[in-house]
């Protein structure tokens, strides 16, 4: 393992491979329907041509999953699957908003392995909620370093083996608000890095990996009618988890997590959405449970964990706009910054996200979208995503 250049992040570790190809199936079936279209409005003809072949679409993937299929130098050639259903449990439960379960697989020529589950469970008209996740990955993590003050041109490749278990009950106590419990457990058996990574000339904490076993308590606010495509209500979460020694964790700290989502309709079918969100973590935290800046969902374009640090809050704007069909486009942009603790955390230094993106409807019973997403930042990051439903 050596450390990687600026370059060398932005091209293999800011582009999820598994959706390129996701892009590939989906607009490969499309774009036919589409071309050859006049800039006059489109015949009904061709309308209703596009709807059914929509309708065949959308059945198909219900049933069958995705077949994945890249080549990176870094990864060599990576096969998998992946899956996405919103379904209801009990079918005469029509008050429940939808479940979900979400499925992805992949596996490399070069050992990459990634297996994730992800399933939320809405039972009884919504009065019981259980949002669980599994994982397991052996994929290469790229660090910055631990605070705000680092530079991108300093990126190091940390490779993990981890498997993790993650659950959330959720008991309604009046209508829109729950509160529960949580759980996470995870073993990080083997943490791979170049011998002159400063994870291990400063001996950071967690260099040898360990265990984690939390438990706490989650409080809910949800008015959303839609959870994978809001747009309208107000979503709150509160999560503060413990992680002592006497239940098996190697390191013992405790977190603290608040999200805030709020959503408007300016016009109709169009949407601004609102989101802010904060860590707080204190104690013995390991380097790969620290609050990480960036991913999929927020401040896009960043690596997630690029940025780490014991206090992060960060926040961004969305809008949503439809264009034709189950075509649609938003923008966005976002700030957030990390820091050791919160009297350290200031409004200077703030890293900014922006970008833009692609919704095709892949469900249109449950409003579900495909989201293709392109983040940019100062400097030249940029990162494409792809994954369905939306980002928050």
């Amino acid at each position: 393992m050596t450390k990687v250049t600026l370059r060398k992040l932005k091209n293999l570790s800011y582009i999820s491979r598994m959706n390129r190809v996701i892009l590939f199936f989906l607009l490969l079936a499309a774009l036919p329907k589409v071309n050859g279209q006049s800039t006059d409005a489109p015949k009904s003809d061709s309308l209703s041509k596009f709807d059914s072949f929509n309708t065949k679409a959308e059945a198909f993937f219900k049933v069958f999953p995705v077949p994945i299929i890249t080549y990176s130098t870094e990864a060599g050639n990576t096969f998998g699957l992946a899956k996405f259903n919103a379904f209801h449990p009990v079918k005469k439960d029509t008050i429940s908003k939808p479940s979900k379960l979400s499925e992805v697989f992949t596996w490399s020529t070069k050992g990459r392995v990634n297996v994730s589950v992800s399933n939320d469970l809405i039972l009884k008209g919504n009065k019981y909620m259980f949002l669980s996740f599994f994982n397991y990955r052996k994929v290469p993590e790229y660090i910055l370093g631990i605070g705000n003050d680092v530079s991108i041109d300093n990126v190091e490749e940390v490779v993990t083996d981890r498997i993790k278990f993650s659950t959330i009950g959720l008991f309604r106590l009046k209508e829109n608000i729950y509160a529960g419990y949580s759980l996470d457990l995870a073993n990080y058996f083997k943490v791979v890095t170049d011998s002159n990574s400063f994870i291990i000339e400063d001996n950071v904490t967690g260099v040898k990996g360990g265990t984690d076993a939390g438990v706490g308590v989650t409080f809910v606010l949800d008015s959303r009618t839609n959870r994978y495509n809001a747009s309208d209500g107000a979503f709150f979460l509160a999560n503060l988890i413990t992680y002592p020694k006497f239940l098996g964790s190697d390191y013992q700290f405790t977190r603290f997590e608040l999200d805030g989502r709020k959503y408007y309709n300016p016009w109709r079918k169009h949407v601004i959405a609102l989101q802010t969100t904060a860590t707080f973590i204190d104690g013995n935290v390991p380097f790969y449970d620290l609050a990480m800046l960036g991913g999929e969902d927020k401040m896009r374009g960043y690596y997630k964990g690029a940025l780490r640090d014991k206090v992060l809050i960060d926040a961004q704007v969305e809008y949503r706009m439809p264009i034709w069909k189950i075509f649609g486009l938003t923008t966005w942009v976002a700030t957030g910054r990390v820091a050791e603790n919160l009297k350290d955390f200031s409004l200077d230094e703030l890293w900014l996200s922006y970008g833009c993106g692609v919704r095709i409807k892949v469900d249109s019973k449950s409003d579900i979208n495909l989201r293709i997403d392109m983040g940019f930042g100062p400097g030249g990051i940029n990162g494409l995503y792809l994954n369905f439903a939306e980002a928050f």
